[in-house]
């Protein structure tokens, strides 16, 4: 490979050319503080919320790209490089990063000094550590001069990158000993600042961003650091920054450690001063003395390591193929957990500053995680939930800091609602904990709105009853989960937003996405209904199910495929009819993986309809034929270039939904290859091609009619994660969890001998043995749990503590 490879024993992607075809990045932390780092050492750090908690800035949709980050200059004589090739680009005598789970590591070299960087986020901890070795190769005595940098943010990441007749205003600083202290705002309205340390003493600093870099200068040309000589100022008012200058003397062979700590606290409003005008340091000094020795930092590296060892140890597999493994195995596991911390927030794509937690998307990411980590899923659900109102309708996103609804984006997405049955369910299924269903949650966020969480369930259910359209078919609001299909929008302003403008109040627009999701998650009510003695309940609901079923085979079927919906004016969108946007692939995957019209030959048809019409080299398209024109009664979907995005691009977040529709049929060889043609490690070799990471699913790939088929956008946080995830363990493979164990009926490419899989359910561990003699895609002859053949294709749940043998034969 042109850029590096996967070093799956390490669970790390080896980044041997810094200049890859986009930034490769990689997330630090796993709890309340999280950092971004690319493979050029660009990036930022935040708490808990990239828009109301960042401490450092950064610089989207820059030229140069992936501009601002946490540099490293070395000085050597007339040479100056940086360890991460980035800022100053010195050609480098040997480079490498290595993205692990939640830590990066720089190995460089230039000259005969080589500088290794660890960066990761203790377990539990408002810190980012930075482990910075210089070692001495050469035969001479190395007199070298280190600068570190980083450029604070103001806090608010919004008002940072508008308000700068505050901004260039309100700069403040304190400097102590190694410790360079941001405290913008402090006195005011905040009891929160941050630092950044380094574990010796230094020779010099500087806290004034023009004064380090010069004003017509860059990060790759920074006057401080040209001159050899740091000019120690404070910043008051303009853009403050951090760095320290450090004289290192290393004999040959010699090497020397610092350890850096970019750290975020918090105080007590009574607490916040030591005197006038100085800040209480008391935390920060105590945070700094927990990681101040390279013992204490290699011991929490250790402690983060044994983290992700337990769990991505709950589900493994042997399947033969390495490129499905350390999907399966590693990064699929590690995106979803990255994509629940952040959701739709944070990435070189989203600034954080808008979009927050999404309701439907922080459902959904659920089903990636729940597997790992149940208690965090468990108040999960209930910071979702609590954003929903008493009639269903809900908030669509909510900010991380606060859990409250977003109202600049309010709701209206018709699908949203439904969700919340899926994580639901799958937290129950994964858990058997049914005690969350009583659990009181409030109804937007006010506690005397407070009721048992199933009533969630039931006004989720009931919002899709009781907004149905003149065919009985669910109201789209403004949108479904294609937030661009905005078919009560109609906007000629430039200045709206498609998303959020209602420009024609009508209750016409239905969709056949939310009816065959309605289908699904409606069955899985009546089930969960039905599970814990609500029959009646279970009964109405399923009277309301049925209905749904016979309105999309009596108007939601258009001859060969399901419609993808009726516009405001009650006419086809996704029809034969149409000029453009014949077929959709969101009511094809939904109505088939809800077996609408299967006896009657709907599903196999609405399949191959997606072969025909939808699939090409890199994966399914959303629609075809694209859109060339602008239908002001579809709103955003036609604004794009065809192929690019909702308008015929590969949806990889929709993708799985058809794989699943395959399995519904039997048909794991189709099911496998749709899984291939999007996984990241299948996409390596064409890296300069698809652009973003070979190690995570991005969100879009430019499809069929687009100028470059298979150059791909929007690279970690989607719901590709999740999706893929549960497309390929649970229907594919085919071990999936239920209330009363786990069901394993496997729908694998029929040349398959079979495969191994060890999962951890419910406190015990199953080792899952598939066989498949005679080389079928889909059937279960026998299963046989710890030597003893059992009449069901469901594994009961076994004795907590122990590891259990289960042998399937295909059959």
């Amino acid at each position: 490979m042109k850029y590096g490879h996967f070093d799956d024993t390490n669970r790390e992607y080896v980044i041997t050319n810094p200049q890859t075809p986009y930034p490769w990045i990689n997330y630090l932390g796993n709890e309340d503080f999280f950092s971004l780092t690319s493979n050029t050492g660009g990036g930022y750090t935040f708490y808990k919320d990239a828009k109301f908690r960042r401490l450092t800035r950064y610089r989207y949709n820059n030229v140069p790209i992936d501009d601002g980050g946490k540099y490293f200059y070395i000085k050597d004589g007339d040479t100056t490089w940086s360890p991460g090739w980035k800022p100053m680009k010195t050609p480098l005598d040997s480079y490498e990063c290595r993205h692990g789970m939640s830590y990066t590591k720089f190995n460089s070299s230039k000259n005969g000094v080589a500088a290794q960087i660890l960066q990761f986020i203790p377990l539990g901890f408002w810190g980012e550590l930075q482990k910075v070795s210089l070692k001495n190769t050469s035969s001479e005595t190395k007199k070298l001069k280190l600068f570190s940098f980083i450029e604070w943010c103001l806090w608010n990441a919004e008002d940072d990158m508008t308000n700068f007749q505050r901004n260039f205003s309100t700069g403040e600083v304190e400097i102590q000993d190694s410790t360079i202290y941001h405290k913008t705002e402090f006195k005011e309205r905040r009891n929160h600042y941050a630092f950044y340390n380094v574990n010796a003493p230094i020779d010099g600093y500087d806290t004034d961003r023009e004064s380090f870099l010069g004003l017509y200068n860059g990060f790759d040309n920074p006057d401080v650091v040209n001159d050899g000589t740091p000019k120690n100022t404070v910043a008051h008012g303009w853009s403050p920054i951090a760095s320290h200058y450090i004289e290192v003397e290393l004999q040959p062979g010699e090497s020397r450690d610092f350890i850096f700590m970019l750290g975020y606290v918090e105080v007590a409003p009574e607490e916040k001063w030591e005197s006038k005008g100085v800040i209480n340091k008391k935390p920060a000094k105590d945070m700094m003395a927990k990681f101040d020795t390279v013992e204490k930092i290699d011991a929490a590296y250790g402690e983060l390591r044994a983290y992700w060892d337990r769990l991505l140890g709950k589900i493994n597999i042997d399947s033969g193929d390495d490129r499905l493994d350390r999907m399966v195995n590693i990064w699929n596991q590690y995106q979803c957990m990255v994509t629940f911390n952040m959701s739709r927030s944070a990435s070189f794509f989203e600034s954080g500053i808008g979009r927050g937690m999404g309701f439907r998307d922080s459902n959904q990411d659920l089903i990636g995680f729940v597997h790992q980590i149940p208690e965090r899923a468990r108040e999960r659900i209930f910071d979702i939930a609590s954003t929903q109102f008493e009639d269903g309708s809900c908030y669509h996103q909510y900010q991380p800091l606060t859990k409250k609804g977003n109202s600049a984006i309010g709701g209206d997405f018709n699908d949203d609602p439904l969700w919340l049955i899926l994580s639901t369910t799958e937290y129950i299924k994964e858990t058997g904990d049914f005690s969350l269903l009583d659990e009181m949650v409030p109804f937007d966020n006010d506690a005397s709105r407070a009721k048992p969480h199933f009533d969630h369930l039931k006004a989720s259910f009931y919002h899709v009853v009781n907004n149905l359209g003149p065919h009985g078919l669910p109201l789209i609001g403004r949108a479904d989960w294609n937030d661009c299909l905005n078919l009560n929008c109609f906007s000629e302003d430039p200045n709206e937003s498609f998303q959020t403008t209602g420009n024609k109040k009508g209750s016409t627009a239905e969709s056949l996405m939310i009816a065959g999701l309605f289908v699904v998650y409606g069955k899985e009510y009546v089930k969960l209904c039905k599970r814990i003695g609500k029959d009646a309940e279970a009964q109405e609901a399923e009277t309301h199910v049925e209905a749904m079923i016979e309105a999309v085979k009596k108007d939601g079927w258009d001859g060969d495929w399901y419609l993808r919906a009726y516009d405001y004016y009650g006419k086809k969108i996704g029809s034969n009819e149409n000029e453009e946007g014949k077929i959709f692939i969101e009511s094809q995957g939904w109505c088939t993986m809800a077996g609408i019209g299967q006896e009657e030959g709907m599903v196999e048809k609405s399949l191959n309809a997606v072969k025909e019409h939808l699939d090409c080299d890199y994966g399914i398209v959303l629609n075809s034929p694209a859109f060339t024109k602008y239908y002001i009664e579809y709103g955003e979907i036609s604004t794009y270039p065809a192929g690019y995005k909702e308008n015929g691009g590969i949806f990889c977040h929709n993708n799985p939904w058809i794989m699943i529709g395959e399995t519904v049929l039997g048909r794991g060889d189709q099911a496998y290859e749709y899984y291939t043609k999007i996984a990241p490690s299948f996409l390596e070799d064409i890296s300069e091609l698809h652009r973003v990471e070979p190690y995570v699913y991005c969100q879009m790939i430019a499809g069929k009619e687009a100028s470059k088929p298979g150059e791909a956008k929007n690279s970690w946080l989607s719901g590709t994660a999740s999706w893929n995830f549960f497309a390929i363990t649970q229907y594919i493979l085919g071990v999936k969890t239920d209330y009363d164990g786990l069901v394993i009926d496997p729908c694998i490419p029929s040349k398959w001998d079979g495969f191994k899989m060890t999962r951890e359910y419910r406190g015990a561990t199953y080792n899952i043995e598939v066989q498949n003699p005679d080389h079928i895609s889909k059937g279960v002859k026998r299963i046989l749990v710890n030597g003893s053949e059992i009449d069901s294709k469901i594994v009961p749940i076994l004795e907590a503590g122990k590891e259990h043998s289960v042998q399937v034969i295909m059959g």
